[in-house]
C-alpha cells in the first residue's frame, strides 16, 4: 500500500535528504558525474535547503510502501500551474506502480488547486523517465537548460501535461 506524508518536521527534512543522497547517487553519477552530485545534494538536496524550500512554497512528501520511506515528491503551485519538481523512488521499489500513484496524487493536488497542468523538468539523458512521463500524458516542449552555479549546468527537457 502506498501513502505520502508531508515533511514538515527536521525529521522528515533528514529521512528526504537520506532517501536523496541514495537515489540521486545510483541514478545520476552515470549521467552527470559524482562532483556535479555532490555539489547538487549539498545544494539542494539537504535537510536545511529542504527546510528551507518548504518555507518558500515547495511541499515535500514522503512516499511510503506498507509504512517505509521509499522515496518523496515535492511540488509548487506557480501562476496557473503545478510544478513537479521532484519525484524519486528507490530502485529496489521501482516496478511497483509507486511512481504512477505518486503522479496520481499530484494530479489530485492540482485539481483540487484548480490548476489545469501539471509542469516537470527532466535530464535530457534520462531516457527512461522520459518514456514513463510519456506514458503517463505528459508532453516534450523543448530544452530547459539552467546554470546551477559551480560550472554545473542542467540540460533537461521541460514536460507538461494538460489535466
Amino acid at each position: 500500500m502506498v501513502t505520502f506524508n508531508q515533511a514538515k518536521t527536521e525529521h522528515d527534512y533528514q529521512i528526504v535528504a537520506k532517501l536523496a543522497d541514495i537515489i540521486w547517487r545510483e541514478h545520476y553519477i552515470p549521467m552527470v558525474g559524482k562532483a556535479q552530485i555532490d555539489y547538487m545534494l549539498e545544494k539542494f538536496q539537504s535537510a536545511e535547503v529542504i527546510g528551507k524550500q518548504s518555507n518558500q512554497g515547495y511541499e515535500y512528501y514522503l512516499i511510503n510502501f506498507n509504512t517505509t520511506p521509499v522515496g518523496y515528491i515535492s511540488i509548487k503551485k506557480e501562476d496557473d500551474s503545478l510544478f513537479l519538481s521532484k519525484i524519486y523512488v528507490l530502485s529496489n521499489h521501482r516496478g511497483k506502480k509507486i511512481g504512477k500513484t505518486a503522479l496520481q496524487f499530484v494530479e489530485k493536488k492540482a485539481k483540487a488547486s484548480r490548476i489545469n497542468n501539471i509542469t516537470l523538468t527532466v535530464n535530457k539523458n534520462n531516457y527512461n523517465s522520459i518514456l514513463v512521463y510519456e506514458k503517463l500524458g505528459f508532453k516534450n516542449i523543448g530544452p530547459a537548460v539552467k546554470d546551477i552555479g559551480n560550472g554545473f549546468i542542467m540540460d533537461d527537457y521541460k514536460m507538461v501535461k494538460m489535466l
